[in-house]
């Protein structure tokens, strides 16, 4: 009987992804949502819910959870404790149930905080948001489960930073359109280093745990190299959408003024709102993080960095698309 891997989550942006990257034949979905790409293979139930084992396949011996709550405006906050953690409790006691021993799990460079020194992984946790703080809670759920059985289990945890991507609409995809529209005007001095990751990398290197995953315990950042500060960021998708240069600039506390305003509407109104002081806060911080411990396990991402943006740029700029599948991500 050949083995699965069911990947919860599997019909959001990075999960799309990663199936096309494994191949449908090798996995099963496990989401709130029907899968846009792959409904064949889709088993309609959220983490949150009870008796998760009961949509498990039986063929399944690796499980990728990447299901979260992960967006800047999710209210009540609670939410990001009912899906990161307890059901992040609700997959490991499914698993528990059948026997699987093998689990990759999506974190976030989130857990380290704001402004950090480049960290690695054994940076001490310091998160400045409900997401950051639901992510590490995760995480020590996880190892707590690990350690019961280490002889036998394998648990790989891999910290992204942000992802951007083709069909994700998240922030660097409201940057790329606002510089895109010709309207942008960049907050700060813009020297701050600003990492990201190509959906394309992630779900390589997703892939590339799972084919060498044995039973041990593995935590990777996930950086796509070199980082690039805002200015270089912008100045680079400028050039490939052929917009002019520009020097105007709104100095970093009227940024945050206007956050605050869009974060007062936001509450009087119930509407969420593209602007709020959480993100002019970490579009101008520093967000830099090691990533040496991938680069040096053996993997090299399909994509560069600067690749990773033209083709993003070309699918959602520049072609002409086919149709209006898209994610909703931070």
């Amino acid at each position: 009987m050949k083995s699965k891997i069911t990947v919860i989550g599997g019909s959001g942006f990075v999960g799309s992804r990663l199936v096309q990257e494994l191949g449908s034949e090798a996995c099963y979905i496990i989401d709130k949502n029907q899968s846009p790409f792959f409904p064949e293979i889709t088993r309609i139930k959220n983490i949150c819910d009870n008796s998760l084992e009961e949509v498990f396949d039986k063929e399944t011996k690796q499980v990728v959870l990447l299901a979260a709550e992960h967006r800047d405006d999710v209210f009540p906050t609670s939410l990001y404790y009912d899906v990161n953690v307890d059901g992040t409790r609700k997959v490991l006691s499914a698993m528990d149930q059948l026997g699987i021993k093998h689990l990759v799990f999506t974190s976030s460079v989130a857990v380290y905080g704001l402004n950090k020194k480049n960290p690695d992984e054994e940076h001490p946790a310091d998160p400045f948001n409900h997401y950051g703080k639901s992510k590490w809670m995760a995480e020590e759920i996880l190892r707590e489960w690990y350690y019961e059985d280490p002889d036998v289990r394998s648990l790989t945890i891999l910290r992204p930073t942000v992802i951007f991507g083709e069909r994700n609409r998240g922030n660097v995809y409201n940057l790329l359109k606002q510089i895109a529209s010709g309207r942008f005007l960049l907050t700060g001095s813009g020297s701050n280093k600003k990492s990201m990751a190509y959906v394309g990398n992630i779900v390589a290197f997703l892939n590339y745990c799972l084919n060498t995953q044995t039973p041990g315990y593995h935590v990777f950042n996930y950086i796509d190299k070199p980082d690039m500060d805002m200015n270089e960021l912008v100045a680079l998708v400028r050039s490939k959408l052929g917009k002019k240069k520009s020097t105007l600039r709104i100095p970093y506390f009227l940024g945050m003024t206007g956050g605050y305003f869009f974060d007062a509407l936001s509450k009087l109104s119930g509407k969420s709102f593209s602007v709020s002081s959480v993100r002019v806060k970490k579009f101008c911080a520093t967000t830099q993080f090691d990533a040496s411990s991938a680069s040096s396990s053996g993997f090299s991402p399909p994509f560069t960095i600067q690749e990773g943006l033209e083709r993003t740029l070309q699918h959602e700029f520049i072609s002409k698309q086919q149709d209006n599948i898209t994610f909703e991500t931070e």
